[in-house]
């Protein structure tokens, strides 16, 4: 996830150069490619300028250019080394490369900078949330909440929403964060939407609905890897597919799937949000999925200049967006029952079986892996979570060391890549009275390899405030049970919401203890933990939850009815199938 960006911010320093002042202005409009000539012109002129170059680098960044973007960002640290904001694009630039290390040691610069830099804070939040720095996290989370209590508004701008939904938040004041962003785009473009809306071709609205999927991440990555499949099963009779784009093509084989299964596929990279959202009124689209929320590298700026008369967020953000642009949000009765519609401001599209599409034709490497290979012992029993280590909480991580304790000669199997983090659960699992060798980390593989692995552990223990997504599928799919907790946020029922689909429920525990209990009954159990991968097995084949077209046939159905109660004039309202 990328941070907030300073765009130009390097106060009293050099006279500015117009061309920097320039491409400021086409940066913050969205249009990349003539912010980039600009800022690479005025770097002609004055090469050790580092404003420019800082700003050079994050538009690179931006394209996902991450190379050079870094390359820029890091001269413009060295030509002004005394500079927090400098220090704080590059380190949001290194966290979003999954540098977490060398992205640790450049804000804790920044802030011995400027101690009182909100960017820098704030963005510090969740590298130290990679890294497994708790207390760092623990205590931001207290100031917070405390500001919050205090009723003082100001601050929630600074307050990232998705790093918001990972800590231990009230609910409002998670809200309070997400109305505070959409309300800058509201007031900056609202103006603006007539003049969007009047480029809609007349009668454009035909037998078909035509349905946008917009994204920076169709590649080879979490979004990609589980929306491949769902593109080419749309009905073309009552549906016309676009995708737009404005990601880097990786030239992966889960870019091409995405793009020969849409009837066009645009790539708007380079254009202004101006721009972008003219293209998708005159190309009369009907109805415009946002799938990244407020994710990194987002786009909501076309969103907030209404560039389709229905407009729905899914898959990408698991909470409000709190935004008067956002018409519907997806979901299921499980990651979102009824008892959670008042921290939404969406109307709830609820579908049949679990909100989150699945590829049924991702390939599983015939690798012949064996423990050995990554570390793990032939005989003991391997507990694994490979959910990325910003989810790993103080309190989940404690259960976890519990059930070492409690089960002689088993492994904790995870995939960390920070040297930090890997430092500080062994760490706390020496502390706790558990040798770290029984903490086994491995690193990324390619996919199919990846879903290899997951055959040699016995059982997968999700997270706790945020569970797994894609990471939680691939276990399933790979043949893993998992076990999860049922939390009280949409992003904390995610897994639920796949083993309910599964028939799976006995593996949904309802509070911290349940799971505890059940993660030994089944580690001292191999009968039944052998019984539980035979119904998953058979559940894989069977369930809605790994059937691509079913899944499709579900979701254009609440499409119809979206478009239905638009056409009779009708106000979005909760929609259940």
């Amino acid at each position: 996830m990328l941070g907030r960006l300073l765009r130009g911010v390097f106060g009293k320093r050099p006279a500015a150069v117009p061309l920097n002042e320039e491409g400021i202005r086409a940066w913050h409009a969205g249009d990349l490619s003539a912010a980039e000539e600009k800022f690479r012109g005025a770097l002609r002129q004055r090469p050790d300028y580092a404003a420019a170059c800082s700003n050079l680098g994050m538009v690179l960044v931006e394209q996902r250019q991450l190379e050079e973007g870094l390359a820029f960002l890091t001269r413009a640290v060295e030509l002004d080394g005394g500079h927090a904001s400098a220090r704080v694009n590059l380190a949001n630039t290194l966290a979003y490369d999954g540098q977490i290390d060398a992205a640790l040691t450049h804000y804790e610069a920044a802030l011995r900078l400027d101690p009182d830099s909100a960017a820098a804070r704030i963005n510090f939040i969740k590298p130290c949330m990679d890294a497994c720095r708790w207390d760092v996290v623990e205590a931001e989370a207290l100031r917070l909440s405390a500001l919050h209590r205090d009723g003082l508004s100001d601050w929630t701008a600074q307050v990232l929403p998705f790093v918001a939904l990972l800590l231990p938040l009230p609910a409002s004041l998670q809200l309070a964060v997400a109305r505070s962003h959409a309300s800058v785009l509201t007031a900056r473009y609202a103006a603006l939407r007539p003049g969007i809306r009047a480029l809609r071709p007349p009668g454009s609205t035909g037998a078909k609905i035509r349905i946008a999927y917009l994204s920076g991440d169709f590649r080879n990555n979490a979004v990609g890897h589980q929306m491949a499949g769902m593109f080419g099963h749309h009905d073309r009779d009552r549906f016309e597919v676009h995708a737009y784009s404005w990601g880097a093509d990786d030239g992966s084989a889960w870019r091409r799937r995405i793009e020969s299964g849409c009837d066009r596929f645009h790539d708007i990279r380079g254009e202004s949000f101006e721009q972008s959202a003219a293209r998708i009124a005159r190309d009369g689209m009907d109805i415009l999925v946002n799938l990244s929320g407020y994710g990194g590298g987002n786009r909501n700026e076309i969103f907030a200049l209404r560039a389709a008369p229905l407009q729905l967020q899914w898959l990408g953000y698991p909470g409000t967006m709190a935004a008067d642009y956002i018409d519907y949000v997806v979901a299921d009765q499980v990651v979102l029952p009824a008892s959670m519609e008042a921290r939404f401001t969406e109307s709830i599209a609820r579908l049949p079986h679990c909100y989150q599409v699945n590829d049924d034709l991702q390939p599983i490497a015939a690798t012949g892996q064996r423990r050995a290979e990554f570390g793990l012992p032939e005989q003991g029993f391997v507990f694994c979570s490979f959910n990325q280590s910003y989810k790993v909480d103080r309190a989940v991580f404690a259960c976890w060391l519990r059930l070492l304790a409690a089960l002689p000669g088993s492994v904790l199997w995870m995939l960390v890549t920070s040297n930090a983090a890997r430092a500080n659960l062994r760490a706390a699992a020496t502390a706790a009275g558990i040798a770290p060798g029984r903490l086994v980390f491995s690193s990324p593989l390619p996919k199919a390899e990846h879903l290899a692995r997951h055959r040699l552990a016995d059982l997968f223990l999700d997270t706790w405030c945020v569970n797994g997504g894609t990471t939680a599928s691939d276990a399933l799919w790979a043949g893993l049970p998992l076990l999860t907790r049922a939390g009280d946020h949409f992003g904390g029922r995610v897994a639920a919401s796949l083993l309910a689909c599964l028939g799976l429920t006995e593996l949904i525990a309802p509070d911290a203890q349940a799971y505890e209990r059940v993660a030994l009954e089944l580690a001292r159990n191999p009968q039944r933990l052998q019984a539980l991968r035979e119904r998953l097995a058979a559940a894989r084949k069977q369930s809605p939850l790994f059937d691509t077209r079913g899944f499709v046939r579900g979701f254009e159905s609440l499409l119809e009815q979206m478009m239905r109660r638009h056409r009779d004039g009708l106000r979005p309202a909760n929609i259940t199938l």
